[in-house]
């Protein structure tokens, strides 16, 4: 079992999962549900994990998902990117721990990263020629459940199906010196995101670790955002068309620091677990 799994599966002891939708903040909903997606044989299928069984589903998780009868040990199974946006967006500038001596920002200030800079769970982060300023971003990343467009903030958190982890891979001297992002950002492997998607947590209030070789290098609640997460769904909804399985990295707390070949990363958010990449 990886390190990651072990952190997680550890935290799931005595919890029991439901195979049931509804709203994050539904008060009726269950308590805690966790999803991945993963690879069995030939087949990529979405599955529900409950302490270390992952029960995998049919049909797709944003529509009431079904159980086909078939589990797997979660030790076992191949993680993948928990869900297939149509798109990934990114906010920056969202802690006030990350600001430096720049204001805050009047509303989210978004940008893009490709579906190509997408990692599963425990791959690896390819640091790509002409870079020597590589470093990685702890962030929670909200998941879309249904589609977004005009939405007051309170109509965003219906639209919010669940968070998971994410890294914001940035290559700070492409960022310093390009016009645009889509190499500092958006190189493939830059975006690594996962191991999976849970639904029920109060994420407005989450501990956001980031550990290098073990180290802990940022750690912060998500409390602490700028503009949390039903804030950022609608202002982006205003503009883009989000729909089911889309991403918002929500920004980085604290400073950052440069990875090398053969280190790794890891991200952990309370009640979601731990996002492990190597680094090459």
């Amino acid at each position: 079992m990886t390190m990651s799994r072990r952190a997680f599966v550890g935290g799931l002891a005595g919890m029991t999962v439901l195979a049931r939708t509804g709203s994050a903040q539904d008060p009726a909903a269950p308590a805690v549900q966790r999803y991945v997606r993963f690879l069995t044989g030939e087949r990529v299928v979405y599955g529900l994990v409950d302490q270390e069984t992952v029960y995998e589903l049919r049909g797709s998780i944003f529509e009431s998902p079904a159980r086909t009868g078939l589990m797997y040990p979660f030790s076992k199974v191949k993680l993948l990117v928990p869900c297939e946006p149509t798109k990934v967006l990114a906010v920056g500038r969202n802690y006030a721990s990350h600001l430096g001596e720049l204001p805050p920002p009047a509303n989210p200030e978004l940008f893009y990263k490709p579906l190509t800079s997408l990692l599963d769970p425990e791959g690896t982060i390819i640091i790509p020629p002409g870079t020597q300023d590589c470093h990685f971003e702890g962030e929670l990343v909200a998941v879309i459940g249904k589609k977004a467009k005009n939405v007051s903030v309170e109509e965003a958190k219906t639209c919010i199906f669940g968070v998971t982890c994410g890294n914001d891979v940035s290559a700070r001297d492409f960022q310093a010196n390009d016009m645009q992002w889509w190499r500092a950002k958006g190189s493939d492997t830059f975006g690594p995101l996962g191991p999976m998607i849970v639904r029920g947590l109060d994420y407005g209030n989450l501990l956001l670790t980031t550990r290098l070789n073990g180290e802990v290098k940022q750690q912060q609640s998500t409390r602490d955002l700028i503009f949390d997460l039903p804030t950022i769904v609608s202002f982006t909804s205003r503009y883009v068309t989000l729909l089911p399985g889309d991403v918002i990295y929500t920004g980085t707390p604290g400073s950052t620091s440069a990875m090398k070949s053969g280190d790794v990363v890891e991200v952990e958010i309370e009640g979601i677990g731990v996002l492990r990449n190597t680094v090459k």
